[in-house]
């Protein structure tokens, strides 16, 4: 069992802290039990369960820092791993950025964990995957998918006093649902903290519909259209986008937030008015871990509100140089959207192309946050508020500053955890205009 109780995750945290010698000790523990199945050509291959929990000591001798972890706990081992940290420390040059540990810290508590997720058993996640291929099978068509949940813990302290744990939950689906002949495909996505919000018997249609709707795919000229991005389709270009936020990589001109003439863009409006984006660790559906890696405290954080520029990232070590508050890095973003759903955007589009996934994302160039990529799993025809036909995937090449530039509408916000994303996001379906497809792609 790698669920340690609050109590437990404090005894060993305090034995760390009172073992070492050095200036300053910080200490993070960390644990899950996860389980997961996957299937593919409709047929299960693989299922399990992986149980780890870890302890990471990081001591400075003034400006000298030394790691170390270890998955013992007993005594012993907690004063090897001291030990090691420590005589790494020693060895270690002086770092010219060296930030001491923060200070106690009020976190307050947020809703990360749900009862039902850390209760799934086996013969739940067997169901699940039962739930994708049985109506795959039926329907002459072939699923492949992955089910995983998690129940985590994580516990930091330090030699200054501060100490913080929580427990969090997760779950993530996808299935991909094919045509025997290849020719079409559907997806589906889900990630949430409460299993009892997941269904997979619905989910699963969205998948098989698309792929049944996508086989006949005609081929389309390339060029700029106006898109209705499904919230997957989305999530990977505002991630990339977030990287631009840092405030060292703007002030060092590196960034689409550098400011011509050096400085930043703070307070500038550099997006559409429609376009609000924030972070709040506790938001309802979304929440997050109250500390970030540093441990300092999140809060609720403005970043971009009505088109404006609200906040950029500060690490510890840049604030104090930049005489600015460091406040947690965000662990989720948050747009604000509307009502409507991906359907109700369809049906308000003379002409358009619906896009239900963007992968194989790539910079071309992080100043501009010009980014490439392709579709794939449904990409459809809209014309007169309907969908028309399927057609063959495209490759595009856009920056997600300018995408938010072209807003006609969003949607309702709905969760998504990106593959390639470090943020827990509550992504709208988007109209977007003059969305650029500069070729045809082979992939389904």
């Amino acid at each position: 069992m790698s669920i340690f109780s609050e109590a437990q995750a404090k005894a060993i945290l305090d034995k760390v802290i009172k073992l070492s010698k050095a200036d300053e000790c910080v200490a993070a523990l960390e644990g899950s039990v996860a389980g997961n199945i996957r299937y593919a050509l409709n047929s299960v291959s693989t299922s399990g369960i992986v149980s780890n929990c870890e302890l990471a000591v990081q001591v400075a001798f003034g400006k000298k820092v030394g790691t170390a972890t270890i998955n013992e706990f007993d005594d012993a081992a907690l004063a090897r791993v001291v030990k090691r940290a420590e005589d790494l420390a020693k060895l270690a040059p002086d770092n010219p950025e060296f930030i001491p540990a923060i200070g106690k810290q009020d976190y307050a508590a947020t809703p990360t964990f749900a009862e039902a997720t850390a209760d799934i058993t086996p013969e739940y996640r067997a169901q699940v995957a039962a739930d994708s291929i049985n109506p795959s099978k039926a329907g002459k068509l072939v699923a492949a998918g992955f089910f995983s949940d998690a129940v985590r813990f994580s516990a930091v302290a330090n030699s200054k006093g501060n100490f913080g744990y929580q427990k969090s939950t997760n779950v993530d689906f996808t299935c991909t649902v094919r045509t025997d002949d290849a020719r079409g495909s559907g997806w589906v996505g889900r990630n949430v903290a409460d299993v009892s919000q997941f269904n997979p018997r619905s989910d699963i249609q969205t998948a098989i519909g698309k792929a049944k709707a996508s086989s006949e795919a005609k081929a389309l000229e390339p060029g700029k259209y106006t898109v209705i991005l499904e919230p997957a389709a989305s999530a990977g270009l505002i991630s990339f986008m977030m990287q631009g936020f840092d405030a060292r990589s703007a002030d060092e001109g590196r960034s689409f937030l550098t400011k011509k003439g050096g400085g930043n863009r703070l307070g500038e409006k550099v997006f559409d008015d429609k376009v609000t984006l924030f972070a709040d660790p506790a938001y309802p559906g979304a929440a997050v871990l109250p500390w970030d890696t540093d441990g300092l405290k999140r809060e609720k954080q403005p970043i971009i509100t009505n088109g404006k520029v609200e906040s950029l990232q500060y690490s510890r070590y840049w604030a104090q140089l930049k005489k600015a508050k460091a406040l947690g890095q965000p662990g989720n973003l948050i747009m604000v959207g509307g009502s409507k759903s991906t359907m109700d955007l369809v049906n308000s589009t003379k002409k358009g192309i619906l896009v239900t996934r963007t992968w194989y994302i790539r910079s071309v160039d992080p100043q501009t946050v010009l980014l490439t990529g392709l579709t794939r799993d449904g990409t459809f025809y809209i014309e007169n508020g309907e969908i028309k036909y399927p057609i063959k995937n495209f490759r595009w090449n856009e920056s997600p500053v300018i995408m938010l530039n072209n807003v006609d509408e969003f949607g309702k916000p709905e969760r998504v955890g990106d593959d390639e994303s470090p943020f827990i996001m509550m992504i709208p379906p988007m109209k977007i205009r003059e969305f650029t497809f500069t070729s045809l792609s082979d992939a389904v």
